[in-house]
């Protein structure tokens, strides 16, 4: 048996740090990622994709999203076996019965929105899932694996969301614990799971998908599915993963002090582009022309990625007697203007204010000279 398994679609989630046009470029990739996963499964003649919780985003999204996912499902004719996850948990009203009401769901796409073990005769296999009915639990949903019986000769394979115990502690995404052991004790073959949203192998035979479309700026190894290769029952599983995934995000922290520093950034920057979304924190301290510079890439970066949010507020502007040659500002009032911009750039609240001053008097001066 082969099987596609993916995980944490997320589909609705909101970009609110984005504009409106960048959010919706990253909301239409995660459609068309599913759609690329369906096109794969396809390729790879794979006998089901299996998806592992958070499939949606939250409870509340709207007909027309739920609609349009069912719809991306389409590129694949063969079985799709859907979790709920921690943020679209089988309650007894939820965006699962919602689906189901408006009649939207294919007949290939099985909701999995209740415990238990699936049978899969022709392949021989049986699917133990364990769908969450509520956001958060303390209690391991997988636990009952154990004692589920299933016919002589069947692979066994889990499908779950939550924290594998002791491996993910930290900025998981649920509450919901899983037990490092659960493959062997279940006796599964293989335990796909869901929630953390990088590519992660907890061992042989438990793994992480990750999400299909990378959503936040960390760098744990998102926009991947798992093919798993299942050769008999007991045998190890063989996993390979594939990237579907359409934008990459980079959190870039550079400290910049010489201008050395700057150009080592834009040949960094410009190996960025429209598939790129970038969030760029930078500190330091600059000569005036260099600090310019910085925005200046900064901006022509912005125009070539898909998406990008900056901060310079850790830059402190330090004018050579170049840069004040430049700006007319060695003597006079313009000269005791930038002095005491550079002394408040020593009070912690006011030096980001007094570096983007020097920046804006930089930029002034520039243009009243050349007017």
């Amino acid at each position: 048996m082969k099987v596609l398994h993916t995980a944490d679609w997320q589909i609705g989630t909101q970009f609110g740090q984005f504009t409106p046009e960048e959010a919706a470029h990253l909301t239409e990739a995660r459609f068309e990622t599913v759609r690329n996963i369906a096109s794969l499964a396809t390729g790879r003649g794979v006998d089901a994709v299996v998806v592992a919780g958070d499939v949606f985003d939250q409870q509340t999204v709207s007909e027309t999203l739920i609609r349009k996912l069912f719809a991306a499902l389409s590129g694949y004719a063969g079985p799709w076996y859907l979790l709920p996850g921690n943020h679209d948990a089988a309650l007894a009203e939820s965006v699962w019965t919602r689906a189901q009401r408006v009649g939207c769901v294919p007949s290939n796409a099985h909701l999995l929105l209740e415990p238990g073990a699936t049978l899969l005769h022709e392949l021989k296999a049986a699917l133990l899932c364990a769908p969450l009915t509520q956001r958060n639990t303390y209690e391991d949903t997988t636990a009952f694996f154990d004692n589920v019986e299933t016919p002589e000769g069947y692979l066994r394979i889990g499908l779950a969301h939550g924290s594998v115990t002791g491996i993910l502690q930290e900025e998981v995404d649920s509450k919901n614990p899983i037990a490092p052991t659960r493959a062997q004790t279940a006796r599964l073959d293989y335990l796909a799971l869901g929630d953390w949203h990088g590519e992660y192998r907890v061992n042989e035979r438990i793994c992480y998908s990750g999400t299909h479309e990378q959503d936040r700026f960390r760098s744990n190894e998102p926009g991947y599915v798992l093919e798993v290769e299942l050769p008999a029952p007991g045998v190890e599983p063989i996993v390979q993963r594939t990237r579907v995934g359409k934008y990459q995000w980079h959190l870039l922290k550079p400290p910049l002090n010489v201008s050395s520093d700057v150009a080592q950034l834009r040949t960094q920057l410009e190996a960025l582009g429209e598939k790129d979304i970038l969030r760029i924190e930078v500190t330091g301290a600059l000569a005036l022309a260099d600090a310019e510079a910085v925005n200046v890439l900064i901006e022509e970066t912005r125009a070539r990625v898909r998406a990008l949010r900056s901060s310079t507020n850790g830059i402190k502007v330090l004018p050579t007697e170049d840069d004040l040659a430049a700006l007319g500002a060695q003597s006079g009032y313009l000269a005791r203007v930038v002095e005491r911009l550079r002394a408040l750039q020593g009070d912690a609240t006011q030096a980001a204010v007094a570096s983007e001053a020097l920046l804006m008097l930089a930029r002034f001066q520039r243009d009243t000279g050349a007017a």
